[in-house]
């Protein structure tokens, strides 16, 4: 009688149905987990995130720029003022190794762009005259005296460009760390600019905690252990990674805007270049072939920015590599203080034109 019922049952369809029941309530227990792992994920990367923020204070004062707040630190007295603008996704802390130095011989300001750092995200895009726009509306709030000297990081290299074009009487003079070239994107090799990062991937990597679960939340670089704590504050919070993602995707818009700048006259103008046996992206991942082109190409670019003046000289940083105000911070402040002094004085200095290693 039962192995008859079993038949029936089976001849009636009830068993796969039955089946199709548990792998159904498998997966719904399965989504339900992934959600409450995500929730939990997000929200122990929210208070990791406050603590670090609520235990490190961050210096400086923060200004209101189209209603919004932006924070600026600034240290040192004298002028003209020094404002130093940070590369693609990077806060203040970048500069830690040398705003203390450089703050002995002049006034020396760092700050954070739209949505990065401490400070709110502003309305508007990311790209170079928006963002020229933003810090002249800063440095008149901070009441920084004009002319001063901006200095520019990496992709800031083009930013400061956007502002020398169109505050030309703002500056006394511009100092390029490693920066950005506006056709970049055209001269390096094609194997370099075909690796664009995940940027969706990224963004909730950092949301979701596994960042930070995978330790990407506490790396810092090494000369800068000091303030890990400051630096933690700003890592892996998503609003600063989504603000880091829009700069990078109006880099292109950047580029156009920057491209035909300059040259800029007389006014007075310091290049800091990595070590040209170094790459400004990481080799490891790049033929031989386009690790050499890039370097190669890098170095030409780098050499072009003394084109931007009559008045220019580059400084290679042996032994450096894309972040020299980290890896030759000493170089940094020892030759920024000689160019100040040089501005403040009105005197040019003996190097007009050269390019030297130290």
């Amino acid at each position: 009688m039962k192995s008859r019922v079993l038949e029936r049952d089976v001849s009636n369809g009830k068993r796969p149905h039955r089946w199709r029941r548990i792998l159904g309530g498998i997966a719904v227990g399965l989504i339900v987990l992934v959600l409450l792992l995500g929730v939990a994920g997000f929200t122990w990367n929210e208070l990791v995130t406050r603590h670090y923020r609520n235990a490190n204070p961050v210096p400086g004062t923060y200004y209101t720029v189209d209603g919004h707040q932006m924070h600026m630190y600034c240290t040192g007295t004298g002028s003209p003022t020094l404002v130093l603008d940070s590369g693609l996704g990077d806060d203040w802390t970048v500069w830690l190794k040398v705003q203390p130095e450089l703050s002995k011989v002049t006034q020396v300001c760092s700050y954070d762009r739209s949505g990065l750092g401490s400070s709110e995200e502003l309305p508007g895009g990311h790209d170079a005259n928006t963002l020229a726009d933003e810090l002249h509306a800063l440095v008149g709030q901070a009441g920084i005296k004009k002319p001063f000297v901006l200095a520019g990081h990496s992709i800031a290299g083009v930013y400061i460009r956007a502002y020398a074009t169109k505050y030309p009487t703002d500056l006394a003079g511009l100092i390029f760390i490693d920066g950005s070239s506006p056709d970049q994107f055209k001269r390096l090799p094609k194997e370099v600019t075909d690796q664009t990062p995940n940027l969706f991937e990224m963004s909730w990597m950092v949301r979701l905690g596994i960042a930070r679960a995978t330790g990407q939340c506490t790396e810092v670089v090494p000369g800068l252990e000091a303030w890990s704590g400051w630096i933690f504050a700003n890592t892996c919070n998503p609003p600063a990674v989504d603000a880091g993602i829009e700069e990078y995707k109006d880099i292109a818009q950047s580029m156009d805007e920057t491209r035909h700048t300059g040259p800029f006259g007389h006014l007075p103008i310091l290049i800091f270049s990595q070590d040209p046996n170094g790459s400004p992206t990481d080799p490891s991942t790049l033929s031989p072939a386009a690790t050499t082109q890039m370097r190669t190409a890098w170095n030409q670019m780098q050499e072009e920015l003394k084109l931007l003046s009559s008045d220019s000289h580059r400084i290679i940083a042996k032994g450096s590599g894309h972040y020299i105000e980290v890896d030759r911070a000493d170089l940094i402040n020892r030759e920024v203080p000689v160019f100040i002094e040089q501005i403040r004085n009105g005197t040019q200095s003996p190097d007009i034109g050269a390019t030297k290693t130290e």
